[in-house]
């Protein structure tokens, strides 16, 4: 097979200079769409632009269907889907997306209709060039054309097959985003984003999971086809009956040196003086040697015994390491510098202290930068993946790993939201889902009634209606009018927001209303347009929201202190200067908590921070870690302007419109992971917004168990 495949492949390969050209022409020439949704369709490809140019847009720069699976050696039980390259910001993405199988429609006949698991099974959810490590290009004189691609951590999806065409647009495609290098060892292998330096290329790979242990990757089975249909010749494998599973594993076992680098270079994307840094560090022994992660400005750093020089950018020497011999004219400046050498120790030492003790705050200087690029938001097209045929959905851990890391495209807010915040449970089907409308409709009808029709006399005798009724018209109309959705006199919206807190006034009569649940309740209506909808989510929100409410303030102590445990954990001098100045009640935190950063940042990237919040995928209380991400971000300043409480709160404040999410949101998930278990110990269970943990009596649980009997 290789010998016939490797001059077939040559005569046509897109690496060739010319067939390259044809190639990046035909895709620059096709179609450019403006719009929200993809239309692209058959063998097009093109660019789409989704979104107004914010963050959450994204370009579609190439779509293919007809572009298959086949989970068995059966060619009529494939799996066929539509494959896409998106562009984000400055990253590439792969995507996927089987078709939904309804039983017919533009699948065809010839769409296998599996349980919707299998589907599930072999999506392939946003695939950054980042993780890609090489594409095996199959292109056999017989058959179909496919690829393979392998990632960084040594494992590979299934063969996509190419039904229809279109291996050399979709590599052309991948050239104009990435360095694509044909491998010496097989000409049917393309490297991605290849380099020489060895430490270099391992660090294209920024997955946060751990090294995965790999083995021998296998080719896809035979396909059996009709009798009118050609057979695709492919060498048996004696680890063929793998295909089951959606991923492959290759290449041999890595010895344990290189498994620690990779652990280490997965928590960061490395800038020169980093990778300098790591190779000193490995070539001296001292991997977390007298050593210690410490989290500057938000990047990671590996923090020791040398410091970096702010004006150089340059690591000292390794301790027995020579210096470089120096020309004439740096010898004599050496040499009259000697009586300010005194001075020079001493600055010296205040930066080593700096670096050591203090975030720097100077964007120049160079760091170990946690982060990996962030995937496009959910979409309607990938969400029906997730469901099975009665609308369940099949998992939904992957589903809040998807949001947490992507978020969700604004058509699809208000349904998702309705699971992230336990309004709908996901294993509950369209049908249930719909019944839960319509009764949920009707009850919220009867819940309004009941002051809605209280008269003017009757008011006058209620006393508690009136205070509560006058507090909710005071506050919502100052909530978010600088937003069109809001803006205006006499809104519509304005007054539904009213009438939706009332309302919960009287459906949670203990609680009432809290001044700051107006900010809680604006984005949900905003994403629901709709009244019942908007209450019931709010609702359902406030089931772990509503202790930041309660009058005795225990939910708001439980989380303050909490915070207190993980700054000390995480950032132990700036809690020791928090505890000198008389601040470890850490109320200056306190409207962050309150009403999750509503007010601290732009209205779309509240929604945005809101879904990884209620994703609770690496922990119920991503809140609190975040917090300590944005302190340790400002605490150079915070520490040399001696910052007592009320310059602190006043500073915190001012922070409000000033942070930038995405950084602040990479900051938070190092932290998270890197306080793991001793983190989670540092908040008791049920700590808001935590479902309140209730005790059970044992001796009601044993009269119970006896009257059972």
């Amino acid at each position: 097979m290789g010998g016939q495949s490797g001059p077939t492949m040559d005569s046509g390969d897109f690496i060739d200079e010319s067939d390259y050209k044809s190639s990046a022409q035909a895709v620059k020439s096709s179609k450019t769409i403006q719009g929200g949704s993809s239309s692209l369709s058959g063998s097009e490809s093109g660019k789409m632009m989704v979104g107004n140019g914010g963050p959450d847009s994204y370009e579609v720069v190439f779509v293919k269907d007809n572009v298959s699976v086949h989970p068995t050696q059966n060619a009529s039980e494939r799996i066929s889907g539509r494959l896409r390259l998106i562009k984000q910001g400055a990253s590439l993405f792969m995507t996927w997306i089987p078709y939904t199988v309804k039983g017919g429609g533009r699948q065809g006949s010839s769409i296998m209709k599996s349980a919707e698991k299998d589907r599930n099974l072999y999506t392939i959810r946003a695939v950054s060039l980042a993780e890609m490590r090489s594409i095996r290009r199959h292109t056999p004189p017989f058959g179909l054309q496919y690829i393979i691609i392998v990632l960084t951590s040594g494992l590979a999806f299934p063969p996509l097959y190419f039904h229809t065409g279109g291996v050399r647009e979709f590599l052309s495609t991948l050239r104009n985003h990435a360095l694509l290098v044909r491998s010496n060892d097989d000409s049917n292998v393309y490297l991605v984003n290849d380099v020489q330096d060895p430490l270099q290329r391992s660090l294209t790979s920024l997955e946060l999971t751990e090294v995965t242990p790999v083995a021998v990757v296998v080719e896809p089975p035979p396909i059996v086809t009709k009798k009118d249909e050609t057979v695709q010749p492919v060498e048996e494998s004696p680890a063929s009956t793998s295909m089951q599973t959606s991923v492959y594993r290759q290449g041999p076992r890595r010895e344990a040196s290189r498994e620690i680098i990779n652990v280490l270079e997965k928590f960061s994307m490395v800038t020169k003086f980093a990778r300098d840094t790591t190779a000193h560090l490995f070539g001296e022994s001292r991997l977390l040697g007298n050593s210690e992660m410490d989290f500057d400005r938000g990047p990671m750093r590996l923090r020791n015994e040398g410091s970096v020089s702010k004006s150089t950018g340059e690591l000292p020497p390794v301790d027995g390491a020579q210096e470089p011999v120096k020309d004439g004219k740096e010898a004599a400046a050496k040499d009259e510098g000697k009586d300010t050498k005194k001075a020079q120790d001493e600055e010296s030492e205040k930066q080593k202290r700096i670096a050591n003790e203090e975030a720097s705050t100077n964007n120049d200087t160079p760091a170990l930068v946690w982060g990996r690029a962030r995937p496009p938001p959910l979409g309607h097209e990938e969400w029906v993946t997730f469901l099975d045929r009665e609308g369940r959905v099949v998992d939904s851990k992957a589903l809040k790993k998807r949001v947490f890391h992507g978020g969700v495209e604004p058509n699809l807010r208000p349904e998702l939201w309705k699971f992230l915040l336990g309004h709908y449970k996901f294993d509950s089907t369209y049908a249930e889902r719909n019944a839960l409308v319509s009764s949920k409709r009707e009850e919220y009808k009867v819940l309004q009634a009941q002051w809605k029709t209280v008269s003017e006399d009757q008011a006058k005798r209620f006393a508690k209606f009136r205070e509560r009724k006058h507090r909710v018209e005071k506050d919502v109309i100052r909530t978010d009018r600088t937003i069109p959705f809001y803006e205006g006199d006499d809104n519509r919206n304005v007054e539904l927001l009213r009438d939706i807190l009332v309302t919960y006034s009287f459906y949670n009569f203990d609680l009432g209303y809290c001044q700051g649940m107006s900010d809680l309740l604006s984005p949900i209506l905003y994403v629901m347009e709709d009244e019942s909808e908007a209450f019931w989510c709010f609702a359902a929100l406030m089931e772990r929201m509503a202790p930041n409410f309660h009058r005795d303030q225990n939910g708001m102590q439980a989380q303050l202190s909490a915070l207190s445990k993980l700054v000390q954990l995480l950032d132990t001098p700036l809690h020791d200067y928090f505890k000198q100045n008389e601040c470890l009640n850490y109320f200056f935190c306190f409207r962050w908590i309150l009403i999750c950063f509503k007010r601290e940042f732009d209205y779309n990237d509240v929604l945005r921070l809101w879904e990884v919040l209620w994703s609770h995928y690496l922990s119920e209380h991503f809140h609190l870690y975040m917090c300590v991400a944005i302190l340790k971000r400002h605490r150079r300043k915070i520490m040399d302007e001696q910052m007592e409480f009320d310059t602190l709160l006043k500073f915190i404040n001012e922070l409000s419109g000033h942070i930038e999410l995405e950084s602040t949101l990479r900051d938070t998930e190092a932290l998270c992971l890197f306080a793991g278990e001793k983190g989670a110990a540092c908040i008791p269970p049920g700590t808001p917004p935590s479902l309140p943990v209730v005790e059970v009596d044992p001796f009601a649980v044993s009269l119970e168990s006896s009257q059972n009997l």
